[in-house]
């Protein structure tokens, strides 16, 4: 008897006992079958506990200070825990430290990584790239900027430690990538935007495409270089990226206009809604926008009010042959879509047991770090996993971002 020819029940069985993500994610490698009867553990929501002792005391069955909370599954996973931030003294005099920095900061998450950021003296940030479900770690090449203005990043799937594709919003307006072999993160130049606007989102797509949004609803698009993942790394700079608007018909000198990229009254909600992401779904692009402070009566320029209710999502879909180029749209054809401080993901829900079509999953929710889901067609937003393990997921500052594994 092999172990493909066990009874689905027994298998799940075994896996009632599997606390640990890897653990479970290699009962589900071991044959079809067993795929097969085991419920993907992703999407989850990746939870840090910190150094809450009252967390670390109901979490004791996991015997995990990071976890993930599946959706699917309804259970949480343990996970390798994330790195404090704290380097070794050998790490710090590589870097030429006087003083070992601790405090870490999330920057995004793609393909079972984490990126993560430590602040240190001067205006530099050290950056690493870390696998919770691997206890994987890539250290980057320092970035020399701001630390307190450096915000999401995103990065190629699959990355090692000698090939590599990362980019980051700094401040308001900049960009910065590195590429494996580079001794330090190059800084871009200023990207024109209309006045009080700002880079909120990145999703990095395929083959080195970066898009970037804006909180009005403009988007660019980032260039990255490649090479090949065998290709030797030769030069210690970064190879040049370029920088382009994604409006066929928007030279890159001037400035947004949303009159001519969103209908009434979008045009105007644009620039009120204080919570944007891009995503890439069903081979079309969309953005989505979320009205994160309070329930807000607008006055439109033709005349009128339109009244926007808090935490109220609008999901909009990019043509580049219409006019205007973003329309409002009220199913996502069957998909759902995670964003977050995570690269952006898109699911087609039809035949996901315990996964709705046509919705939008976020974190939030009055104050709230708790997994949200948008439903389009009710246009309401709840909570999208109960009480499980004697943790809610999302308790306050806790809730990093959608988690998903790289073959999922």
């Amino acid at each position: 008897m092999s172990w493909a020819d066990l009874p689905p029940e027994l298998v799940c069985r075994i896996a009632d006992g599997l606390d640990d993500l890897k653990c479970y994610a290699s009962a589900r490698g071991t044959c079809s079958t067993w795929r097969s009867a085991l419920t993907p553990p992703s999407p989850s929501l990746l939870v840090d506990h910190g150094d809450d002792p009252i967390k670390r005391y109901i979490t004791t069955a996991i015997k995990r200070r990071t976890t993930a909370a599946s959706i699917l599954t309804r259970r949480s996973f343990g996970l390798n825990p994330i790195p404090s931030g704290k380097l070794c003294p050998s790490a710090c005099h590589s870097f030429n430290l006087t003083t070992i920095p601790s405090v870490r900061t999330y920057l995004g998450c793609c393909g079972g990584w984490l990126s993560l950021s430590v602040c240190i003296d001067g205006g530099h940030s050290l950056l690493s790239l870390f696998h919770p479900v691997m206890a994987a770690e890539i250290l980057l090449a320092p970035l020399i900027y701001d630390s307190r203005l450096v915000s999401k990043m995103v990065f190629a799937p699959n990355p090692t430690t000698d090939y590599f594709l990362a980019a980051v919003i700094c401040d308001i307006n900049r960009l910065a990538y590195v590429t494996a072999g580079a001794r330090r993160w190059a800084v871009l130049d200023p990207i024109c935007l209309a006045a009080g606007d700002q880079i909120v989102d990145l999703l990095y797509h395929k083959n080195g495409m970066v898009y970037c949004l804006t909180r009005f609803g403009d988007v660019h698009v980032l260039h990255l270089p490649q090479r090949r993942r065998r290709e030797p790394v030769i030069l210690e700079l970064n190879a040049p990226a370029t920088v382009e608007t994604l409006l066929p018909s928007v030279g890159s000198n001037l400035p947004f206009d949303a009159a001519t990229s969103f209908a009434p009254p979008y045009n105007t909600i644009s620039t009120f809604t204080s919570v944007n992401n891009i995503v890439f779904c069903d081979g079309n692009l969309y953005q989505i926008w979320r009205n994160a402070t309070c329930t807000v009566i607008l006055q439109l320029p033709g005349g009128g009010r339109c009244r926007v209710e808090h935490d109220e999502i609008f999901v909009l879909r990019y043509d580049p042959q219409r006019r205007p180029y973003w329309d409002i749209v009220a199913d996502l054809r069957g998909h759902s879509v995670f964003v977050g401080r995570n690269n952006a993901v898109s699911i087609y829900a039809e035949g996901v047991p315990g996964l709705k079509g046509d919705c939008v999953y976020w974190i939030g929710g009055r104050g709230r770090d708790r997994g949200m889901v948008y439903d389009m067609k009710t246009g309401r937003s709840t909570p999208c996993i109960p009480l499980m393990d004697g943790v809610v997921p999302g308790s306050p500052q806790s809730t990093i971002c959608w988690y998903f594994l790289s073959d999922e």
